[in-house]
């Protein structure tokens, strides 16, 4: 491993957090899971992500979807007012987000043996640097090696983002890693640029192909995994 490149979302840390305190925040769901609710709102952004990227659909109106049809999912009605309310607070509580206590010990020791570090994300750049920033990302690499999708004007799992983040870092493909949550944005993609593909798939999510790797479940720890790889 000479290199080990991380995903944003759910991946450095956990997105369910604030989501949850959002949640709790807006609505009473009796016996309806948060986590099941949360699933469902990504499934409904992800079908829609490439209508943001190209400005066909605005990043409010994506925001709004997929809360109001998560819930609609699950037979709840929510006014469009309440579905900005809860953004709002979501946004609030992802100021306080924390980094995933395994992926910070990782990135400690990727430092110590001088393995290259890399961040490729999709999402608004303000947005997800904002993330970064409350993350303090900034202790393990340089804002050189950030590449958000709308800054880069590609997006995952488009091979050619994978392409564009190689040349720039010089990344060499056989040793290069990439850690994602997402088995179609970031396993798929990965793997099609020629990369090891990392799944962290804390969620238990089915495999629908075993287009990854490794696979790294909330039973499997990335600290541990990266030591043996270096080994």
């Amino acid at each position: 491993m000479d290199a080990l490149i991380f995903d944003v979302d759910d991946t450095l840390y956990d997105q369910l957090v604030p989501f949850r305190q959002a949640i709790e925040k807006n609505f009473s769901l009796g016996n309806l899971s948060v986590e099941a609710l949360y699933l469902k709102s990504r499934q409904l952004s992800d079908a829609v992500f490439h209508l943001t990227e190209k400005g066909e659909m605005a990043l409010l109106e994506m925001q709004i979807y997929r809360i109001q049809q998560a819930l609609a999912f699950f037979g709840r009605t929510i006014s469009r007012k309440e579905a900005i309310q809860f953004q709002q607070d979501y946004q609030f509580f992802q100021q306080h987000i924390h980094l995933i206590p395994d992926v910070e010990s990782t990135l400690d020791f990727c430092l110590q043996k001088k393995i290259q570090l890399g961040i490729i994300t999709n999402g608004p750049a303000q947005h997800q640097r904002n993330k970064l920033q409350q993350l303090q990302i900034e202790r393990w690499l340089s804002p050189e090696r950030i590449f958000i999708s709308s800054e880069v004007g590609l997006a995952k799992p488009d091979v050619r983002i994978f392409n564009y983040v190689q040349k720039q870092l010089g990344l060499t493909k056989a040793v290069t890693y990439y850690c994602g949550d997402s088995l179609e944005n970031d396993v798929l993609g990965a793997k099609n640029a020629g990369w090891q593909a990392i799944w962290s798939n804390r969620r238990h999510y089915p495999p629908k192909s075993q287009t990854y790797d490794y696979m790294l479940t909330a039973q499997h720890s990335l600290f541990a995994f990266v030591q043996a790889q270096v080994s």
